[in-house]
């Protein structure tokens, strides 16, 4: 291994150990918060609303939302890490040493963005602790569940960065998670099959790409979904490479930095 190699991973190892500190740090804004949360969706939603609901697509109202509110919480807290880490970067303006040094533009961006996943999936797997002390959750389809899982996080990191880059002060960081994370979230599918709704509305909702990454990840557990497993992947797929390549063009141009 090169010397220029064995500097980039160093690099990439030290972004990646400062965002766990940094998360780990302030445990009680980070993990905390969507711990309750979660646990106020599981009283709230499965146990005194669900037991009135009944069963859905052969499982009670408890098991089939489980997997939606996992989800839920690996993108909401993978999206917020990166955003407000990179944008913290930017306002406190040593953002610019990373970009005058050595180090490749791509290994910067996969720092911030692991550090955004580390918290989605930590988070999630705190949520599915949770979830057990509710409900029986197994894997239907281990490989499915973990693959979806991770390629979600990585989606939802690339958009936190994405904003992050495009914000000009903290407000602008709410705005996305707020008026369009948040209600595509929640007519994902997290709470109800779209096999419940009128065929106009299913158009509708298929057009929502957090509908396959949920749907994909319930098959996982349940083995249940409402839609194609193999155009769920291509959706997930494609925002991946998209979002990347589009969040790696803005670091190199130095949007949002050198503006």
């Amino acid at each position: 291994m090169s010397n220029r190699t064995t500097a980039n991973l160093i690099g990439f190892q030290t972004i990646l150990i400062r965002e766990i500190k940094r998360i780990m740090r302030i445990w009680m804004q980070t993990l905390l918060p969507p711990a309750i949360t979660m646990t106020l969706y599981f009283i709230i939603f499965g146990t005194l609303i669900g037991s009135r609901i009944g069963d859905m697509e052969g499982f009670n109202y408890m098991q089939y939302i489980a997997p939606g509110l996992i989800m839920m919480s690996v993108i909401s807290n993978s999206y917020g890490n990166v955003v407000s880490s990179f944008f913290g970067s930017k306002f406190g303006r040593h953002i610019e040493e990373l970009l005058v040094s050595p180090m490749p533009n791509y290994l910067i961006l996969l720092g911030y963005l692991a550090g955004g996943m580390f918290r989605g999936l930590f988070v999630g797997a705190l949520v599915t602790c949770i979830a057990l002390f509710f409900t029986d959750l197994t894997m239907a389809h281990p490989w499915v569940t973990l693959s979806v899982v991770v390629l979600t996080s990585f989606v939802f990191s690339i958009g936190g960065f994405i904003n992050a880059t495009y914000a000009t002060k903290f407000d602008d960081i709410s705005i996305v998670p707020t008026f369009v994370l948040t209600p595509l979230t929640y007519l994902g599918g997290v709470f109800y099959s779209i096999n419940m709704l009128p065929e106009f509305w299913q158009m509708v909702s298929k057009v929502n790409p957090i509908l396959y990454m949920v749907n994909a990840f319930r098959y996982g557990i349940l083995g249940e979904s409402d839609i194609d497993l193999k155009t769920a992947y291509v959706i997930i797929l494609f925002f991946c490479v998209a979002l990347f390549m589009f969040a790696l063009r803005l670091l190199n141009k130095g949007t949002g930095i050198r503006d």
